[in-house]
């Protein structure tokens, strides 16, 4: 339920908004990334959901493209 009040949210954002959040996204990825290298991430489960985060910014960017 989580993630569909998410996506409701990316389709009220303009596409400005949305190319910054998945900037973002990114970046917050890479550094889990680097943390994940380093031995300093806690909770690894948070690079599987900004990945598909990142996937739903994607989407919705896809979906405004294309109407």
């Amino acid at each position: 339920m989580k993630s569909k009040k998410y996506v409701e949210n990316l389709n009220n954002k303009s596409a400005a908004e949305l190319q910054e959040e998945l900037v973002a996204a990114k970046k917050e990825l890479f550094n889990l990334r680097f943390q994940n290298a380093t031995n300093q991430l806690d909770n690894t489960g948070r690079i599987k959901e900004v990945r598909k985060n990142i996937a739903r910014i994607q989407t919705v960017i896809t979906e405004k493209a294309n109407a």
